[in-house]
């Protein structure tokens, strides 16, 4: 592929099956070896060549067993949803950038993806509240998962709970400060992926900012 320069910038975050706290955020294997859940990755600003990819989003659903970071991990299964309101060129981008083919973090990502199920267009509406508080994201039909942020009876309520320099960050060494959350809603049915669960799972926001090619 002829890769232009490009680069993005934005949050991103889970709502996965494991306890909280999710112990693949420390580079250890998953909660019972096993992992599945939903990323969501929106684009506070960013660009691929000559298209503009503000504002746009991407979902992952995956589910895996083992340690992915150690190497022992097996199985990793994604499908992705790319946002509807991408042109042609922008669409383009998010698929050089979140297949691993136009380098950055993701290239590091995907080489541990055993299987891909599918790709699709969808409208994706991501939510994120400005302190983080909060965050959600929707597909209509297809995804709805969120969190709120994790407290307890001797938090500082003015303070998120949170990790600095995470060893096992899913955004890569951008992602320096891991917010923690608690699920409060995570339901997906897409690319042969199903799960409704209670809530009080565990949740995490990273911000995540990479470039390529490299």
């Amino acid at each position: 592929m002829n890769i232009p320069p490009w680069q993005v910038r934005g949050d991103w975050f889970d709502v996965c099956s494991c306890n909280i706290p999710c112990p693949c955020e420390f580079a250890q294997a998953p909660t019972d070896n096993y992992c599945e859940g939903v990323l969501a990755y929106h684009i506070n600003a960013g660009r691929y060549g000559d298209a503009v990819l503000d504002g746009l989003n991407v979902v992952m659903v995956s589910r895996f067993t083992g340690d992915l970071w150690a190497g022992t991990g097996e199985d990793w299964e994604v499908g992705v949803f790319l946002d509807a309101r991408a042109d042609d060129a922008q669409r383009a981008g998010l698929e050089a950038i979140w297949s691993g083919q136009a380098g950055g973090w993701m290239r590091n990502m995907t080489r541990m993806i055993k299987h891909v199920r599918g790709k699709a267009v969808a409208d994706i509406r991501f939510e994120l509240d400005g302190d983080l508080a909060h965050w959600r994201v929707e597909i209509p039909e297809l995804v709805r998962a969120g969190a709120a942020a994790l407290t307890g009876p001797t938090a500082d309520p003015a303070r998120r709970v949170q990790t600095v320099n995470p060893p096992g960050s899913e955004v890569g060494p951008s992602g320096k400060v891991a917010t923690w959350g608690s699920s409060t809603e995570a339901f997906w049915n897409a690319f042969g992926f199903a799960q409704d669960y209670v809530a009080g799972r565990s949740s995490k926001h990273l911000p995540f900012e990479w470039s390529g090619p490299d």
